[in-house]
């Protein structure tokens, strides 16, 4: 095998580690933790279902690619919460760590290639990053409201924090 194929290979092994990062968030009809494969499958899914209500034009392989990627990090990082104020404060820094890693593993053009689409990801500007976050934020919602917002029940989450957090939604 190749160098590049390998270090492919070695990327592509890697990210299957997603499947063992549970989120906060439970399945539909209040099943299992959701794991982060689960969640940015959905979300990409949900991209291109939704992509007609996008307030301006998207790319959406790009938008679908950045839902896909989008949580990569937290193989390294650990999936921190949205109401979890302290883990917050450290998550862009435990992030940028688990993104030199992580990405890494891939030959040098590839890293470059999802590094920059992780980084207009989280930079939020670009009409495929806001309609991602969008999705980001939606997705929990409405496996919350499916479940009668057990999750939102189970940490306390009050009414605010919930309107308060998707206020920030740039659509």
């Amino acid at each position: 095998m190749n160098e590049r194929l390998q270090k492919q290979m070695d990327f592509i092994l890697e990210i299957d580690k997603e499947k063992n990062i549970f989120r906060q968030t439970h399945l539909t009809n209040h099943g299992r933790n959701e794991n982060d494969a689960e969640h940015a499958w959905h979300m990409a899914i949900m991209s291109y279902l939704l992509k007609e209500h996008a307030n301006e034009k998207i790319d959406i392989a790009k938008t679908m690619m950045m839902c896909l990627i989008h949580d990569i990090v937290e193989i390294d990082a650990g999936d921190t919460y949205a109401y979890d104020t302290e883990g917050l404060k450290t998550q862009k820094a435990r992030e940028d760590l688990a993104k030199e890693r992580i990405y890494s593993l891939l030959p040098d053009d590839q890293k470059a290639e999802l590094i920059a689409l992780f980084d207009e990801f989280e930079a939020n500007e670009t009409a495929e990053a806001k309609f991602a976050h969008a999705m980001d934020n939606f997705q929990p919602l409405l496996l919350n409201d499916s479940n009668d917002g057990g999750d939102w029940k189970e940490h306390q989450v009050t009414a605010e924090k919930v309107y308060g957090r998707q206020s920030k939604t740039k659509l």
